[in-house]
């Protein structure tokens, strides 16, 4: 991952409501959460959470799909490996078996 695109994944989820968006997302997996699912969980204002959601996946850690009338939103755990093995590049004072514990399991797709 490059650093501006660190910096925009940082930024987006800098904010109470895109914090609890993406871990709600993570937690529902790959089957996603319907906006209005979303908004109900969180008990947030759809136009509220529509704005979120838009700078969340302009950051490329949430992906929409359209389902009919309603949009699905599904968490970019590929983008936020990348954010998290980005930060830990250079890592352990130069010792990167000691983080490897830890890449290891950023790169699994559990």
């Amino acid at each position: 991952m490059e650093k501006n695109a660190a910096l925009d994944a940082l930024s987006a989820l800098a904010h109470d409501i895109r914090i609890d968006v993406f871990r709600l997302l993570v937690q529902a997996g790959q089957s996603g959460m319907a906006a209005g699912e979303i908004a109900a969980r969180l008990d947030v204002r759809p136009n509220t959470l529509s704005n979120n959601l838009t700078i969340l996946t302009r950051s490329s850690l949430v992906r929409p799909k359209r389902e009919g009338r309603s949009i699905r939103y599904f968490a970019r755990m590929e983008t936020m490996r990348g954010l998290l093995a980005f930060l830990m590049e250079d890592c352990c004072g130069g010792r990167p078996e000691l983080c490897q514990p830890v890449l290891d399991k950023i790169a699994c797709d559990c």
